[in-house]
């Protein structure tokens, strides 16, 4: 069965930064593409960052030079570096697969930015 655990959320204060680490107990990692998401209260779930197996990342907009998506195939992890958060960044943040697989969402890890 697959799990996708995701870690690294707090609390942190406008224009901190955070790492976020997901690990995946997926067969053939390395050939996977990977996101990032996130689903503040009362919004959809969005996509906030993307990794291809060959390591081309893609970003949305509100997010676009302040994170950074990475993996390791040999940690089946991927990562998400956020730095300058701001208060709408908070957030539950999940990974998954890009595009991603509906049963395999995971509990996802809170971010919250305070002012």
């Amino acid at each position: 069965q697959v799990q996708l655990v995701e870690s690294g959320g707090g609390l942190v204060q406008a224009g901190g930064s955070l790492r976020l680490s997901c690990a995946a107990s997926l067969s053939i990692f390395s050939i996977k593409h990977m996101g990032w998401y996130r689903q503040a209260p009362g919004k959809r779930r969005e996509l906030v960052a993307s990794i291809t197996s060959g390591g081309t990342t893609t970003y949305a907009g509100p997010v676009k030079g302040r994170f950074t998506i990475s993996r390791d195939n040999a940690k089946s992890t991927v990562y998400l570096q956020m730095n300058s958060l701001k208060p709408e960044d908070t957030a539950v943040y999940y990974c998954n697969l890009f595009p991603p697989t509906e049963g395999y969402w995971g509990q996802g890890t809170q971010v919250t930015v305070s002012s």
